[in-house]
């Protein structure tokens, strides 16, 4: 009894403790749907050679990509603070909606140009799906209680990064590849329904207006940088005239948004949440966790198909060790903070075995064997594991719950735009790295070979002469080695940032009265089943 009641003074309704049947049917709707956001592209691109080969347009391939990319973390902070204003439930499942109708008439597309539009349309849902996710969760869990969720999310992300080029290669093999996005249909008509009929969330209507020049800037400057760390290297030289305008066009935006977010009336990002010392941290590591990340789940399964000689069928599967790792470290991790509602530990522990786990992998040369890079990748997932929810739980805990939108945006966004600019960064010294070797072992012909790029399917790599390809081998090995010590370089920032961090009391750990001497509101609550 005790107990109960000091659950609800800590803002835990009774009838969410009497009834965690509901918050669990809630979870598995959100769960469906964050799965939907991280699945799509891992499907998607195991299906590319067959959508190219039907619709042609080799040449605008990348824009598929790049298109959802662009939509997605342009529209992130706008859907978090839509939640804000008018409502958490609407905002979420009109991401839902969109996202599905995206997806529908992606799978209808007749030519390679409505395929990138439409792309881009579900990519504007996918930018609400990750942000409703974590601030529903902020929503209906306090934080001292959130950590025991923190391995589902873990497990999803570990799931997709697995499942995906297999479940994308099955179903393009046997179905087809349209039924690559038509998939996203029945799992997201089941999220919706649930979330329709068992989330209750407090209606919200804001009087002021949305900050449309907010969002344009914003959009502006965001899409600028991610085109420059998409094309810069590859489409176009780095110092080129349109990187040079692009940078130009996104710093300018940018410094116009952050002017007018000090005097908009309701802005779409409000600057003071950067006042708190933890969240501004966060945001930061979410940054240097998504460049490390998405940097590594690139190279490493290059790595092992050409110079482990692994299948590239099972690319996902190359990755086990690491996502495994990361699963069991962030299970743990939430369990601990739940407990003990301590959290500061593991951004430095997760800052030193990153750290360690990149320059491991840093050292891999032709003769590393598999069972001593799956070492090394576990290392760093362990690393990865202790960071990748702790970052978004402190962030959402360090505002006020009118901001909790914003702030899971805000660190998606830091995320999203971390990885733009480790595979950008980390890919330009791999491939610097692999034509430089390749130009110095094999010559000429090694240094034509990889002109268009430093990256070869397994198919172009069997058709080598075996002194070419020892050449190859030799020189991804190499690219390897100094994409992942810079990865371990830009790792250490993230064991200085965790540091400062101050270990404030999870919301939900003790009762917090107001200013006038009441309790805190009770969170909002889901209706029981």
């Amino acid at each position: 009894m005790a107990d109960t009641v000091e659950r609800a003074r800590a803002g835990i309704p009774s009838e969410t403790v009497k009834e965690p049947k509901s918050v669990r049917v809630v979870l598995l709707a959100l769960m469906i749907a964050m799965m939907l956001a991280m699945l799509d592209n891992m499907i998607v691109g195991t299906a590319m050679p067959t959508i190219v080969g039907e619709l042609g347009g080799l040449e605008h391939l990348s824009w598929v990509v790049t298109g959802y990319t662009l939509a997605t973390a342009a529209s992130t902070p706008v859907w978090g603070k839509l939640g804000d204003m008018y409502g958490r439930k609407g905002a979420f499942l009109s991401s839902i909606v969109i996202f599905l109708v995206g997806s529908a008439l992606s799978g209808m597309a007749q030519n390679m140009g409505q395929l990138i539009g439409f792309r881009a349309v579900q990519g504007l849902g996918a930018g609400g799906l990750m942000v409703g996710v974590m601030a529903i969760i902020g929503d209906l869990v306090p934080p001292r209680e959130r950590g025991k969720y923190q391995g589902m999310m873990a497990g999803v992300m570990a799931l997709a990064m697995i499942g995906g080029p297999l479940v994308g290669g099955t179903i393009t093999d046997n179905w087809g590849w349209r039924w690559a996005f038509y998939i996203n249909l029945p799992l997201g008509a089941v999220a919706l329904a649930l979330v329709s009929a068992v989330l209750h969330l407090p209606k919200k209507r804001s009087k002021a207006g949305i900050d449309y020049l907010g969002v344009v800037l914003l959009t502006v400057g965001i899409t600028s940088i991610v085109l420059v760390t998409t094309w810069g290297g590859s489409e176009y030289a780095w110092t080129s005239a349109r990187i040079m305008e692009l940078i130009g066009i996104g710093v300018a935006a940018l410094v116009g948004f952050v002017f007018w977010q000090t005097r908009a009336s309701e802005p779409v990002l409000p600057l003071h949440i950067f006042q708190s010392r933890n969240f501004t941290l966060m945001s930061f590591i979410g940054f240097i966790t998504g460049f490390v990340m998405f940097g590594a789940t690139l190279y490493l399964p290059l790595y092992q198909q050409s110079v482990q000689g692994a299948s590239a069928t099972n690319s996902g599967l190359l990755l086990l060790p690491m996502l495994g790792a990361m699963l069991v470290t962030s299970m743990v991790a939430g369990r601990v903070t739940t407990n003990s509602g301590r959290y500061k530990v593991f951004p430095i522990v997760g800052g030193v075995l990153m750290t360690t786990g990149l320059y491991l992998l840093s050292t891999m040369d032709t003769g590393t064997t598999r069972l001593t890079s799956g070492i090394y990748m576990a290392v760093l997932g362990l690393g990865m594991g202790c960071l990748m929810q702790i970052t978004m739980l402190v962030a959402q805990n360090s505002v006020e719950m009118k901001d909790i939108g914003v702030a899971s945006s805000s660190a998606t966004l830091f995320r999203t735009l971390g990885s733009s600019f480790g595979v950008a960064i980390m890919g330009a010294l791999f491939n610097d790295r692999v034509k430089h070797v390749m130009a110095e072992r094999a010559g000429a012909a090694g240094k034509h070979m990889t002109e268009k790029s430093a990256a070869l399917d397994a198919k172009s790599l069997n058709k080598l002469p075996p002194m070419i390809r020892e050449a190859y081998q030799h020189a991804v090995s190499s690219g390897t080695h100094s994409a992942f010590l810079l990865g371990a370089v830009i790792a250490v920032f993230v064991l200085a940032a965790a540091v400062f961090v101050k270990e404030v009391p999870l919301r939900g750990a003790v009762a917090k009265p107001s200013a006038e001497g009441e309790d805190v509101a009770p969170m909002p609550m889901v209706e029981a089943v």
